[in-house]
This record gives C-alpha cells, sequence and structure tokens, in this order.
C-alpha cells in the first residue's frame, strides 16, 4: 500500500512538472503571434481539400495562375528525371490553398495557390544552413504609426507579388511536378523541376529573400536601423517590412513614391496597395477626426464561430472569472473536444498581441493549459468568448497626446497562482505574473502578461522583476526614439517616465531600482535584473511609485472586478469615453 502510494505521488509529481516546464515553452512560442497561430491552428488547405470544397473552380485557376507564374518569370527549368545527379534527393513539392478575406467584412475577394518545396525533407549542410530572418517588431509598427499621426505624415503599403522567387536560390534543388501537373513533355514520372530560384517552402527562404530585399534597399539609398533590422531609412522616409509586406512613412507622398518608383527600377516586383487598410491581419480604420482605430472583428468572428457561441448568448463584462484562479484541475474532467482548444488559443493568442491587450492575462492562462486541457479551462475560454462577443468591434485607438513620451506601468502578482491542494506537487503555484505595459504618447505599444521564471521570495522581489522585464522592453524604444532624432526625424521627449506600483515598504521594489546597495532580504536576486540601473543613474529612466488603483498592468497580472478592469480597460485602448455600454443589457 505504501509503495502504491509513493508510485502515485511520483506519478503526480513527474505530471505537474512537465506541465510546470510546458508553462514556459507556450509562453515562449506566444511571443510570435504568426508563428504560433499557425502552428496552433493546422488551416492549411491541400490541394485535395481544396477540390473538395464549392469555390473548387476559383481554386482550380489559382493554381494554374501560380504555375504560369512560375514559369513565365523561368523559376524553374523542367529537366528529365535521369539528369538528377547521382544520390541528389528530389523533394516532393506541396500545395497551400488560402481563400485571402477582407478583414472587416469577411467577404472573400482572392483565391490563393502557393507552390512549396517540402522543406522538410531538406538536409542541413547539404542544401541548408542558416535559417534564422528578421521580421518587424509590432512595437515598431505602432511608433511609427503614432509618429504618422502626430507629425501629419503620409504613409502607404505595398505588396511584394511573389516575394520569395524574386531571389536567387542559394543551393541547387530539385522538385516533383506539382499534383494536378502535367506537361507536354512528360509528366512526374519522366520529369522534375530544377529550381532556379528561392521557391517557398525551402527552411531558408525567408532569410534568403530577407537579403535579397535589403540588398536592393541598400543600392537606392536605404539604410537599416541599428535597433531593428527591418527598418530602413532614407532622410526622413521610413520603410519597414514584415516578409513581403511593407509600410512607408513619410513627410510626403512624393518621397514615398519616389522610393517605390526606385524599388521597381531595381528589378522588384511590387504592388502599390495605396493607405493602409490592413496589415498582418489588422484593420486599420481611420476615424473622422484623425485618430486610428486598430481592430480585428472578423478574427474575433471566427473565434466566436470556432466555439460555437450562439449571437443570443448572455455576454460578459470581464474576460475572466475575477473570483477564482485557473489552475490544472487534473481530477476534473477532460475537455471534451467540442471546439479545437489549440487552435482557439493560437487565434486568441494573435488577436491580444495585435489589438487587444485588455485579454492578455485571461488568454495567456488559457494557454497554460494547452497540453491537457480541463473542462474548467474549456469553460474559460467560454467565458472571455462571451466578453468578446460583447466587444468584437472594439480594439486600440490610437489618439497621440504630443506631452507625452514613453511611459511604462510594470506590476507583478507575487504567487498570484498559489494552490494549496497541488502545491506540494506543482511548482507553477509558486510562481509570481509579471504585467507591464508601454505607452509612446500615451498610445499602447507593447504589453506582457507571463509567468516569472524564477520563484520569487516576496512581493518586492516580485515586483522588482517584474519591473526590470518590462524595462528590457522599454530601452530598445528608447534608442529608436534617439536614432529617430539622430536620422533627423523630429520626436517627442526621448525620457521615459517607468511607474511602478506602491508598497507598504517603500524601501522595496521601487528603493531598490533607485539604490545601489542591497539589502539583506534581497542580495540574492540575480544580478540580471540590475540591467537597467545605468539608465536610472544617468536619468534616462526616471521611476516613480503609482497608486494601486491607477496601476495600469494590474489588469495584466490577476482577473479583477468589474468596476476596477472597465476603468483601466478604458486608459488601456483609448477609448475617451466609459466602454461600460458594450455590456449594459447583458449584465453578469
Amino acid at each position: 500500500m505504501k509503495e502504491s502510494l509513493e508510485q502515485e505521488h511520483t506519478a503526480f509529481n513527474a505530471y505537474y512538472e512537465a506541465m510546470h516546464q510546458d508553462d514556459f515553452k507556450v509562453q515562449h512560442d506566444m511571443d510570435d503571434p504568426v508563428a504560433f497561430l499557425s502552428k496552433s491552428c493546422g488551416d492549411t488547405m491541400y490541394f485535395h481539400q481544396a477540390m473538395r470544397q464549392p469555390d473548387r473552380e476559383q481554386f482550380i485557376e489559382a493554381v494554374v495562375k501560380e504555375v504560369n507564374d512560375h514559369t513565365k518569370n523561368k523559376h524553374w527549368e523542367l529537366i528529365p528525371i535521369e539528369e538528377v545527379p547521382e544520390g541528389t534527393k528530389v523533394l516532393d513539392s506541396v500545395w497551400s490553398m488560402k481563400q485571402k478575406r477582407e478583414i472587416a467584412t469577411g467577404k472573400v475577394y482572392k483565391w490563393k495557390a502557393r507552390l512549396n518545396v517540402h522543406g522538410g525533407q531538406q538536409e542541413y549542410g547539404v542544401n541548408y544552413y542558416e535559417t534564422y530572418s528578421p521580421v518587424v517588431q509590432w512595437f515598431t509598427v505602432r511608433m511609427v504609426m503614432i509618429l504618422a499621426i502626430m507629425k501629419k505624415w503620409a504613409t502607404r503599403q505595398i505588396d511584394f507579388v511573389l516575394a520569395y522567387p524574386q531571389a536567387d536560390i542559394e543551393f541547387d534543388l530539385y522538385m516533383r511536378l506539382p499534383q494536378g501537373i502535367e506537361t507536354k513533355y512528360g509528366n512526374g514520372k519522366t520529369h522534375v523541376l530544377l529550381l532556379r530560384k528561392n521557391v517557398y517552402g525551402q527552411k531558408q527562404a525567408g532569410r534568403v529573400w530577407n537579403k535579397h530585399l535589403t540588398k536592393g534597399l541598400h543600392d537606392i539609398g536605404f539604410r537599416p536601423s541599428a535597433i531593428d533590422e527591418c527598418i530602413w531609412y532614407r532622410g526622413t522616409t521610413l520603410f519597414m517590412f514584415y516578409v513581403n509586406d511593407g509600410i512607408y512613412a513619410a513627410p510626403t507622398n512624393k518621397q514615398i513614391d519616389e522610393a517605390i518608383k526606385d524599388l521597381k527600377d531595381a528589378g522588384y516586383n511590387l504592388e502599390d496597395q495605396g493607405s493602409i487598410e490592413d496589415y498582418l491581419g489588422i484593420n486599420f480604420e481611420w476615424l473622422d477626426d484623425g485618430r486610428l482605430k486598430l481592430l480585428q472583428p472578423l478574427l474575433i468572428q471566427q473565434i466566436l464561430d470556432d466555439v460555437r457561441i450562439p449571437r443570443t448568448a448572455k455576454t460578459r463584462s470581464v474576460p475572466a472569472a475575477s473570483s477564482k484562479i485557473l489552475q490544472r484541475c487534473q481530477a476534473a474532467p477532460p475537455f471534451n473536444q467540442h471546439f479545437n482548444y489549440r487552435s482557439v488559443v493560437g487565434k486568441l493568442n494573435f488577436l491580444e498581441k495585435g489589438t487587444r491587450p485588455d485579454i492578455a492575462y485571461a488568454t495567456h492562462q488559457i494557454a497554460r493549459f494547452s497540453e491537457d486541457p480541463r473542462r474548467p479551462h474549456g469553460e474559460a475560454i467560454e467565458h472571455l468568448c462571451k466578453y468578446l462577443e460583447a466587444t468584437k468591434l472594439d480594439g486600440i485607438i490610437l489618439d497621440p497626446n504630443y506631452d507625452k513620451s514613453l511611459e511604462v506601468f510594470a506590476d507583478a502578482d507575487w504567487a498570484g497562482n498559489w494552490y494549496k491542494p497541488t502545491a506540494a506537487d506543482d511548482p507553477s503555484t509558486a510562481k509570481s505574473r509579471t504585467g507591464y505595459v508601454v505607452k509612446f504618447g500615451n498610445c499602447p505599444i507593447v504589453w506582457a502578461s507571463k509567468l516569472q521564471t524564477i520563484t520569487a521570495l516576496s512581493t518586492c522581489e516580485a515586483e522588482y522583476v517584474a519591473l526590470s522585464t518590462s524595462l528590457r522592453a522599454v530601452i530598445p524604444l528608447i534608442q529608436l526614439l534617439q536614432e529617430f532624432h539622430d536620422k533627423g526625424i523630429a520626436t517627442i521627449s526621448d525620457v521615459p517616465k517607468v511607474f511602478c506600483k506602491a508598497f507598504e515598504d517603500n524601501s522595496g521594489a521601487l528603493e531598490l531600482a533607485k539604490v545601489p546597495k542591497l539589502r539583506p532580504r534581497t542580495k540574492h536576486i540575480n544580478l540580471v535584473y540590475h540591467h537597467f540601473r545605468d539608465w536610472v543613474r544617468d536619468s534616462k529612466i526616471l521611476i516613480f511609485a503609482v497608486k494601486s488603483e491607477d496601476q495600469l498592468a494590474d489588469m495584466l497580472t490577476k482577473p479583477l472586478p468589474q468596476n476596477l478592469f472597465l476603468k483601466h480597460r478604458q486608459q488601456l485602448l483609448g477609448y475617451r469615453a466609459t466602454i461600460a455600454h458594450a455590456w449594459r443589457n447583458h449584465p453578469d
């Protein structure tokens, strides 16, 4: 009997330790919302699936266009299979079929068929080496858009047509003919394709395209930022890009026209898409008073449809129940899989990172349990979705205040996940949660809600770690603003004000951030958390106390009661008037 109990305890301990490690893996993956969405949703439509759709004819047209475009632009060469060098692997081809929809309405306006080489069959050291390719950070996009509003600059969006194949291939690659395609010279049994250009699907395709694009930008006089590899300057013209989607910002449309013409003259095939209306799945809605609203109504509706929330369902006024903290609930019944848990988490994360910081805490808590969801976790998603139903047309409103530069609200919930019944086995119950918001011109540009990787031994330590973590995000922004200034792009004050929650013992986190000496109770804190002290000493970062009820980041560390949540939400999303009307007719 004793041996049986020990084995059971060991099993419990192993389970909770594995789930605890998964917490941080999921947390790390969520930092890249595009990749996380792709891995979570698995929404790629393959050729055979597209052929079963009611709009299969449009997909067939897209397939023909894709093959003709590659052939016309000499992206490959059809060769007899016997000409493939002995011992060389011929890689499979894979179709990726997608419907492109308008962000605001959900209406399908384009059918895409993208032909990919099967990168999973490549071999390291044989046909690829490095694969890393940078993409513009969302904080850069938001910051530039805020500057554009302040300075009344022109902005423009461009799309590189068949971007990757505009670059030469890095290694010789041979690919099988794609499914559904035959030629007058032969078929997939007699011929293969020798790739001449950087076809999609390769492990290094993004890196090769990035090198090709940045070379072209350099040739026409642009120079890269030292802070964000995907923002480039030519005088006061800014260009930033995420793979094949680019944004220009400049004092005049003439400067943008010249930059686009120069890129085209350099041999780049691109489409001028005019004023920015949607970028990376986010709708840009210019309000009549000059403010800019960022929202994702289509994505929200997709989430509601996935979870099967009826339009008549009673809505919620907060994204997470404030009465209890979500736990692993191993004793609870398993989630019944009436919707795809991982897919919905991926979409919620993309929504949160894009336009809805108000759901950051709820989303991250839900994501923690993706590996082994239970009934309460599914119910938590349904609760969040009922909140989204009430606020589906809400998003961030960029209404910059020229008198404010960078502000940081940093907070922590010390051991907020503590749960006595499982504390002996589950190390995550002892972890604190960091929450922070970075604002520029009083508009949010960076936010986060995440578990701390260390086990903080006091409220002071948890708050100090949260402050340190937030400043890792803000210091590059200070440097980017200084770079703007050095490039002749005038901006507002470069000195941020960092607000940190005040504690009863004011000699705690706030004093520790300002004064170099360590107290006996805090000397164990690793020096990695003191990285910002020089910035404080040089007055490049100023630290102030803030009352608990005014701590904006509080909503990112724990579920709040309705009134306090609504107060912070209004400030965070940039709404001028109360937003309680969204659920006035649907009280909890």
